[in-house]
């Protein structure tokens, strides 16, 4: 859906490095061995990128230091593009409403640090029946053209879970209220 409007993919994985997840920081170099694209192509885009005030950059030594500008009056609708390019809406839509008694969803693994694949992985903290579970996320693996992996953890089990000491911090996807 996004290569419709953007038809530059160095572009596209900024957007999924940046807007996925806000607190995500990268610098040149270390782009161009997470993306395996040449440091122009990546430079040209970051510059573009910040100068519409999308990123916003820092120095740290010698590097300089991208970060989303969430402050942008676009930031939160380029976020949601690109959750819904992701699948993300269609999960919680489709499998988080209809579980029953959840506490909350982390999104992990690859999407949490910003990079694209083609796994999603959900850690799903409450009471869940399993194998409803199952039949949900095959039915949106076939929607959203991904794989989902998740582990189901009770209250209890997550209550004892350090979350900060994942790297990335997993980003919540959904909490109840």
């Amino acid at each position: 859906m996004i290569d419709a409007l953007i038809s530059s993919k160095t572009r596209i994985k900024l957007l999924l490095k940046f807007f996925l997840n806000s607190n995500a920081r990268a610098y040149l170099r270390s782009l161009e061995s997470e993306f395996g694209e040449s440091t122009n192509a990546i430079r040209l885009e970051l510059n573009r990128l910040e100068n519409a005030g999308l990123l916003t950059s820092s120095s740290e030594g010698n590097k300089k230091i991208f970060q989303a500008n969430t402050d942008h009056p676009l930031f939160a609708e380029i976020h949601s593009i690109i959750r819904k390019h992701i699948g993300l809406d269609q999960i919680v839509e489709n499998i988080v409403h209809r579980l029953g008694e959840l506490q909350c969803v982390y999104l992990v693994g690859d999407f949490s640090k910003g990079i694209n694949s083609q796994v999603i992985d959900l850690i799903f903290v409450g009471n869940v029946d399993k194998l409803y579970l199952l039949e949900l996320s095959a039915k949106v693996e076939k929607i959203i053209h991904r794989k989902i992996r998740y582990l189901v953890y009770d209250h209890q089990e997550a209550e004892g879970i350090d979350w900060t000491a994942h790297q990335p911090e997993p980003l919540i996807l959904w909490k109840s209220e």
